[in-house]
């Protein structure tokens, strides 16, 4: 197949471009605008190959996925491109609607248009939604976790605009018959990740022996998986998954963020210790983000069943590798902290 794959340098984007290109016969298109967290670092590995195709483009001018489409005529969309860290969300919501929602709305339209009236092509081709857990609210400490039937309650600008794209894919899928699939996942981890979220930005300030702030007293919980193994499992969606089909998507680790960011601490402790002391000494409790939610969960046990996926990685020896990698990257997110992100606090609601 010729597989878009849309936000392609972004995080997971560009880690689900590596899995389809080192593991599969199938070739990619990536649709990315480039934005403030794109990585194309994080694809070098494929200048030149004659698999592999790079559109500079928005999701919000339907002039050039049209253009797209007729070049290109992909086989399929992996859909990941989407404004993603709550705190940007708050201090600025319109950006979020626009991409997610009106993106997503123009993309869709894209693919109808693509596909026509034809029968045989729409009952080959596939278009994934890669969507998050957030949509679906906060768990409290004892709450089951979410499955493909949680009500949406999303609770932030960023959720809410996942959750009215994961709904306009769900109705062009019932009113125009679009093959659609849709995944929610948890919060990932590992390399290239921008470093403003947690294990990034709390990594790369300790490597730098500045404070790690961390909200409120840390309390929060979130279901971690690993990008790679996040990555294996949406391509055995595409490729397996059944027609308008949910899949939830996570690795059954569920960590307060205290205990995430003393992992950090302690890893590195081993890896390239601090004369002045272990990296703990550094936590630095802030003033938590308006509206927190407390806790995610998913249960991936039926995704993992239907599409014989499991996560390879735990969450200890994933976390020890991905600190190794920003160890031995440090060129790479130097540079983005000199002309992008320099690890400053977001989300107070200001913008």
């Amino acid at each position: 197949m010729k597989i878009l794959v849309t936000g392609g340098l972004g995080f997971i984007g560009s880690a689900v471009i590596r899995h389809i290109l080192t593991q599969t016969a199938h070739a990619v298109v990536n649709l990315d605008k480039v934005g403030y967290a794109a990585s194309p670092d994080a694809l070098a590995l494929f200048a030149g190959d004659p698999r592999y195709a790079h559109v500079r483009a928005d999701l919000l001018d339907p002039a050039a996925l049209a253009e797209l489409f007729a070049v290109h005529r992909p086989d399929a969309v992996m859909h990941l491109a989407a404004e993603t860290h709550v705190d940007r969300a708050i201090d600025g919501p319109r950006g979020f609607v626009a991409t997610n929602v009106m993106g997503t709305c123009n993309l869709l339209e894209a693919v109808r248009d693509h596909l026509g009236s034809d029968p045989a092509r729409r009952a080959a081709f596939r278009f994934h939604h890669v969507s998050t857990d957030e949509v679906f609210g906060a768990l409290g400490p004892e709450d089951p976790p979410f499955t493909a039937d949680t009500p949406y309650r999303p609770r932030n600008p960023y959720s809410a605009s996942k959750a009215a794209s994961d709904h306009l894919v769900r109705a062009w899928g019932e009113t125009y018959g679009l093959p659609v699939l849709v995944s929610n996942t948890c919060n990932n981890y590992g390399p290239w990740q921008f470093p403003e979220k947690l294990i990034p930005l709390t990594t790369i300030a300790a490597i730098e022996g500045r404070p790690l702030p961390v909200y409120g007293k840390g309390e929060n919980v979130r279901d971690w998986i690993h990008v790679e193994d996040h990555a294996e499992a949406l391509v055995r969606v595409l490729a397996h998954g059944r027609i308008g089909s949910t899949y939830c998507i996570g690795a059954a680790a569920e960590h307060r963020n205290i205990d995430v960011v003393h992992a950090i601490c302690d890893a590195l402790d081993r890896l390239r210790p601090d004369p002045a002391g272990p990296h703990r000494r550094l936590i630095t409790h802030v003033a938590d983000r308006p509206g927190h939610d407390f806790r995610y969960a998913i249960d991936a046990g039926p995704a993992q069943a239907a599409l014989g996926w499991a996560p390879r990685r735990d969450f200890a020896a994933g976390i020890a590798d991905t600190v190794r990698w920003y160890l031995d990257h440090a060129p790479w997110w130097r540079a983005i902290n000199q002309r992008r992100y320099g690890g400053q606090r977001l989300g107070l609601g200001q913008g």
